[in-house]
């Protein structure tokens, strides 16, 4: 089965991590997450706490087959840093799944891809990605087929959103 990398820190919405993450592991997946350090503690909006299994640092890229970006304050925070920016361009631009859901498509404004991309997000985003050049729908999920990636705009397109990831990855 795949192996996903989930770039996340603290400030992430709670359901658009352990959601996904849940509906990956249980389908047979394995889910790491990807921080400053391994072994920190990360702690979500509304309580939830995940335990970072590989720093930034150490995360090969070839190692993974698919990358997760929850959204809440996470990739807002983490898109300053080139190391996490060019990880996430590395997906984009090898063709793998890559499954970004509210503010997680933040990420690709910073790798200067956007204008290829056809995606949804939080609806304040929405507008930053569009003069970014990308094609913004306002639609529960959003498939683009020719770059394998699966974006949705908030946790009540949670269902949507698992279930698209899922389907990319058979």
């Amino acid at each position: 089965m795949s192996k996903i990398a989930a770039v996340v820190t603290s400030g992430y919405e709670d359901s658009e991590l352990t959601s996904p993450k849940k509906a990956l592991e249980d389908a047979g997946h394995s889910v790491y997450i990807i921080e400053a350090k391994a072994g920190n503690e990360i702690h979500g909006e509304h309580g939830d706490v995940q335990k970072v299994d590989v720093s930034i640092d150490d995360a090969d890229f070839d190692s993974y087959d698919a990358l997760l970006l929850p959204g809440g304050g996470s990739p807002d925070a983490l898109r300053v840093d080139a190391r996490y920016v060019n990880f996430v361009k590395e997906f984009l631009m090898a063709n793998k799944p890559v499954f970004a859901i509210c503010h997680g498509p933040q990420f690709f404004i910073q790798t200067g891809l956007t204008n290829e991309l056809k995606l949804t997000a939080y609806t304040t985003i929405r507008y930053d990605l569009f003069y970014a050049g990308a094609e913004v729908l306002n639609a529960p999920v959003v498939v683009d087929s020719k770059h394998k990636l699966v974006t949705s705009r908030t946790p009540d397109d949670l269902e949507d959103f698992n279930r698209e990831s899922l389907q990319l990855l058979k």
